[in-house]
């Protein structure tokens, strides 16, 4: 595959690091240790396993990117393997898995905050709105003029916040445990066979950057660097997300709520700054989700360069994910739906698919690389069926 020149101008490696770092360690830092409860340790090795597949998968969608100067996004991706159908199959997943996970952080924005005013109501126009709803409309007041941004270099800046605020949020769960009499007692169990669709959901959840992929490594000014930058972003989120998930296991054990930040101690000062620096997380990342949605509105309807309806466009995203945060607040159902069916499918399946697709018209032979594809999409298939399953019959039975 031939290699498409690089840009002469772009992201700097450095902030490449920092969207991407951002672009993965989510809000599955705040689920990864309910995960881990509900999986067992031995599902440790599932979730080491995850994140090398969807490294790989990463390193794939690059070199579908590089196999023709023509793609830019993951779209574009799907129509250069599978024609007009594999664009939109793709581009519904994709904006799907974002327009969920935005959503999400809508949710976890309510359960923080109302755990933090417990008996804090909203009265609006005389309407009452309760303590987490009102606070659900708040955030979304505050993160919408992020979404206005349209230079990847530009969010740079608030991705540096959420990398620190992710630093901080793991330093106070740990000061919780070590220092505020919580301790880390718990033995937790081997493996928890009936919980292992959720882990693995919420597990591949974690690592679901694919779809912002593309547009950070097309945005790059040294497009070469893409798979050190990816590795990087990889070892940090994955030391990350297991330090918390052990850490918080240790801590709760079996007693794991959705979010690690509702079982720590109320009104304790390392309990309240894990639980702000929560806060600050979906601030930071909710712009690097929409903007490849409004990009992909604004391609379409051709309105790219007028300012004014690229607002309004974003804006409009804003308040569709606060309406559905609010009629939908299950957060760790949501969340593990997004993981195992969305996520599943454009981390694991899609790029596999499509590479492969793309790979067989200049090279028939069947390698080593295409048998690891095939074994991977076995796994994706299997996580989608399984994980959506689960978390459909759970989110039924909370309604």
């Amino acid at each position: 595959m031939d290699t498409s020149t690089p840009p002469k101008s772009g992201t700097s490696f450095l902030k490449t690091c920092f969207n991407g770092v951002n672009a993965l360690s989510g809000v599955g830092i705040l689920s990864i240790p309910y995960a881990l409860s509900q999986g067992g340790w031995l599902s440790v090795l599932m979730f080491t396993t995850i994140a090398v597949i969807c490294f790989y998968t990463g390193i794939l969608l690059q070199r579908c990117i590089d196999s023709s100067s023509l793609v830019k996004t993951y779209p574009d991706i799907g129509e250069l393997a599978f024609g007009r159908k594999g664009r939109i199959i793709v581009a519904i997943f994709m904006y799907l898995e974002l327009y969920l996970v935005a959503i999400d952080f809508m949710i976890l924005e309510g359960d923080n905050l109302e755990k933090l005013f417990p008996s804090v109501d909203f009265h609006v126009a005389g309407v009452k709105i309760g303590g987490k709803q009102g606070f659900v409309l708040i955030f979304s007041l505050l993160v919408l003029p992020t979404t206005w941004f349209r230079s990847l270099s530009a969010l740079a800046y608030v991705s540096v916040g959420g990398i620190v605020a992710s630093v901080v949020l793991i330093a106070a769960v740990i000061w919780v445990g070590a220092f505020d009499g919580v301790g880390f007692h718990e033995r937790g169990v081997l493996v928890h066979w009936a919980g292992i669709p959720t882990a693995m959901s919420l597990y591949s959840f974690c690592f679901s950057g694919h779809a912002v992929f593309p547009m950070i490594y097309t945005g790059m000014s040294n497009r070469k660097m893409f798979p050190t930058v990816l590795l990087l972003c990889f070892i940090i989120c994955t030391l990350s997300y297991g330090l918390m998930g052990v850490v918080g296991y240790l801590m709760y054990g079996e007693s794991l709520k959705s979010q690690v930040t509702l079982n720590l101690p109320s009104r304790n000062l390392s309990s309240s700054i894990a639980i702000y620096t929560t806060l600050i997380n979906p601030f930071t990342k909710f712009a690097l989700l929409v903007t490849p949605i409004a990009e992909a509105i604004e391609d379409t309807l051709h309105v790219g360069k007028n300012k004014a309806v690229s607002v309004s466009i974003r804006t409009s995203l804003v308040v569709s994910t606060t309406i559905v945060a609010l009629v939908v607040p299950y957060f760790a159902y949501a969340v593990a739906l997004t993981g195992s069916f969305l996520s599943g499918t454009a981390t694991m399946l899609l790029p596999c698919a499509c590479y492969l697709k793309i790979r067989s018209r200049t090279c028939r032979k069947v390698g080593f690389e295409q048998v690891v594809c095939v074994g991977i999409i076995v796994v994706g298939v299997g996580l989608v069926v399984v994980g959506t399953s689960s978390s459909l019959k759970q989110i039924i039975q909370s309604l």
